[in-house]
């Protein structure tokens, strides 16, 4: 065996070494895991189907995503951003970036021509390598986007609950011969609401810095967590030392869902990019609308689509629930 072909198939046996336990692409899937696949791909379907309807029935606008743009979602300096590398690209020789997240194209949206609307949205965030373990990271994955004009924290809280509540309930009993094949009928139940809250802080003071962990393996509820240092885009009372925005965490599986009631005035705005050494030059038409009064108050939140069918089939990782896993620092064929 020549050195070359020796070091390349060593090479192969320690990145399958590495993959021991991670989701696997379509084709290495015996009959069995295929079955399996195919069954969390049905409750996605359901999951789909039922959100998007509810939204329509709230009378949400649906727009389609985008997938290049100037300007994206800094993702900083959120401290639980992990962020390896940011992917940029030239068309029509102007520098692009692919979509973090559609939260500044929902507020200029919201503000201008939809006051409640909604977007499936593909994300790329190319999260460092570790992350892999974390059971809920993938590199692309897809946000189901809402944006309502002029509305509280507290409305769309309720509506998630709302919302969240009857998807449970409707899986239960629309979805029953899947979610005992997955042997999940019974351990998920339907959560009342509203659920609880908590803020960040009085966590941190009880478990340290690791409380998302702590507080997952204690919870058997949905549970919010407010007050959470992070984007320039997050309203954040500066006299109370205060930030306005919501996660929603499920036990045993962290975080589903992020959102915020947003920040709409000029100089809140340009103070907190200079502070976080934000480059404005990102962010000019955000800027020349706040600037000008056009951009308006409004709140909203991102559930993650794989995220949200992960808890709901008690799967392992969140590539489970992907047909082709995008999981960090894996890079299948497909």
């Amino acid at each position: 065996m020549s050195r070359k072909r020796a070091v390349v198939q060593k090479s192969l046996a320690v990145s399958w070494d590495r993959l021991a336990g991670m989701p696997k692409p379509l084709e290495r899937l015996s009959k069995g895991e295929l079955e399996r696949k195919q069954c969390i791909s049905r409750l996605m379907t359901y999951e789909l189907k039922y959100l998007t309807c509810q939204f329509v029935n709230e009378e949400f606008e649906w727009l389609l995503p985008v997938i290049f743009s100037k300007s994206t979602d800094p993702l900083w300096p959120d401290p639980r951003a992990s962020i390896e590398k940011r992917i940029e690209v030239e068309i029509y020789g102007k520098s692009v970036r692919t979509t973090l997240s559609m939260i500044l194209h929902k507020i200029v949206a919201c503000s201008l021509a939809y006051p409640k609307l909604f977007i499936l949205s593909p994300n790329v965030r190319i999260e460092r390598t570790e992350r892999a373990y974390s059971g809920i990271h993938a590199y692309e994955f897809t946000q189901l986007d809402f944006e309502v004009k002029s509305a509280t924290s507290k409305e769309i809280k309720s509506l998630v609950e709302k919302i969240l509540r009857g998807l449970v309930s409707s899986l239960k009993k629309q979805m029953r011969k899947e979610l005992i094949y997955l042997k999940r009928h019974d351990s998920l139940k339907v959560p009342e609401i509203p659920f609880r809250t908590y803020d960040r802080e009085e966590l941190q003071e009880r478990y340290g810095r690791n409380w998302e962990t702590q507080l997952m393996l204690e919870t058997c509820d949905p549970i919010w967590v407010t007050n959470i240092p992070r984007e320039f885009y997050d309203f954040e009372d500066f006299d109370q030392n205060k930030w306005d925005n919501y996660d929603l965490l499920m036990p045993k599986y962290g975080e589903v869902l992020s959102g915020a009631r947003r920040e709409y005035e000029y100089d809140k705005i340009t103070r907190k990019m200079e502070r976080d050494n934000i480059r404005k030059e990102n962010y000019q038409t955000l800027l020349k609308l706040a600037k000008e009064r056009r951009l308006k108050p409004s709140a909203g939140a991102g559930i993650g689509i794989e995220r949200l069918v992960n808890w709901i089939a008690g799967a392992k990782h969140v590539g489970e629930t992907q047909p082709f896993p995008k999981i960090p620092g894996l890079v299948y064929d497909l």
